[in-house]
């Protein structure tokens, strides 16, 4: 198939990248504008011919990959980068609480505007598949497992704009046909992710550097963390299963695992590769985190038929190895 993915260069985008190019027979344009990103990390993935946006409705030649590098801002480059694809898996936009705290107006940009250009892009383009990337902070405080029933009531910034964008998605499905489907994903890690705020990437930088896990608050915080490869699944199966256009799926692993029970995980990781010493200490709690969140999944299962299957020891320890491999820690 012929896809477009937005952030491309990005954690989840590379690895998609690399399970497409190991299926074979498919030819992927990437829209990424390098802020988090980089075109180191997608060569390390495959190789790949960088285009300019005046030459994308002529294709490219060569390479299965190609980047053109631009912001999803761009309206003219959202219609040009749709022209010809088959399936949009739409990653690119601002990640995480604690930015939208920060500047809502920046998050409200990129996820709400950025979103609204692609899909009206690919209403005009005829995209067959629409896949959005979304998050379970669109449903705010509530007592998991969070469920697509669920009234959302999102309490950060980045849960409001990535509310309006599942709300556009469904918009577009019902007034246009078009065949969106959004995915809430967990708390996503695994190798690659060496860039990202998350716990995990945190924790395991840090340990490396020499310096203490920290955690925030007591650590009983929850969340539901989710193997890379699993996710992947679910995006592959999303957009070539029937009958989906206009849903939302919970896409995690419906085990709540707290701060504190994951920093005694990765300690444990650590120690089984050599790495001794690690202190684990905590940090003032930070504003707009929800408490507690894991996922119910049962939708994911029966409409798609994807089941995660990397238990979190087993994707602590692959994801430790790619750190040791290819992070370069500062002293």
């Amino acid at each position: 198939m012929e896809w477009l993915v937005t952030g491309g260069c990005g954690f989840i985008g590379t690895n998609l990248i690399r399970h497409l190019l190991r299926e074979g027979g498919h030819r992927i344009l990437v829209v990424d504008n390098l802020s988090v990103g980089r075109r180191e990390d997608l060569a390390r993935v495959c190789s790949f011919r960088e285009v300019a946006p005046p030459s994308l409705g002529r294709g490219w030649k060569g390479e299965a990959v190609a980047l053109v590098v631009g912001d999803i801002a761009d309206r003219e480059l959202a219609r040009a980068a749709v022209q010809g694809r088959e399936v949009v898996v739409h990653l690119a936009g601002n990640t995480g609480v604690q930015p939208s705290l920060a500047d809502p107006w920046s998050d409200c940009i990129n996820n709400v505007l950025g979103t609204l250009n692609y899909l009206e892009a690919a209403r005009r383009g005829k995209v067959r598949r629409f896949i959005y990337a979304s998050s379970g902070a669109t449903v705010g405080r509530c007592s998991p497992p969070v469920h697509e029933k669920l009234c959302p009531a999102p309490v950060s910034p980045y849960g409001a704009s990535k509310l309006a964008g599942e709300a556009y998605c469904s918009a577009y499905f019902h007034s246009f046909g078009l065949e969106t489907v959004c995915l809430r994903f967990g708390n996503v890690y695994g190798p690659g992710s060496s860039h990202k705020s998350s716990v995990v990437a945190r924790f395991f930088r840090r340990a490396l550097e020499g310096r203490p896990l920290e955690i925030f608050g007591d650590g009983n915080q929850s969340r539901d963390f989710i193997y890379i490869d699993d996710l992947i699944e679910a995006i592959l199966r999303a957009a070539k299963a029937k009958g989906v256009g206009g849903e939302v799926f919970q896409i995690a692993t419906h085990r709540e695992t707290t701060v504190r029970e994951l920093a005694r995980e990765v300690v444990a990781v650590l120690r089984e590769a050599g790495v001794d010493r690690i202190e684990v200490r905590h940090a003032a709690p930070r504003p707009g985190e929800v408490r507690r969140n894991f996922s119910d999944i049962t939708k994911a299962r029966t409409r798609l038929g994807w089941e995660p299957r990397t238990s979190l020891r087993d994707g602590l320890a692959l994801t430790l190895a790619w750190f040791q491999e290819h992070y370069s820690p500062r002293r």
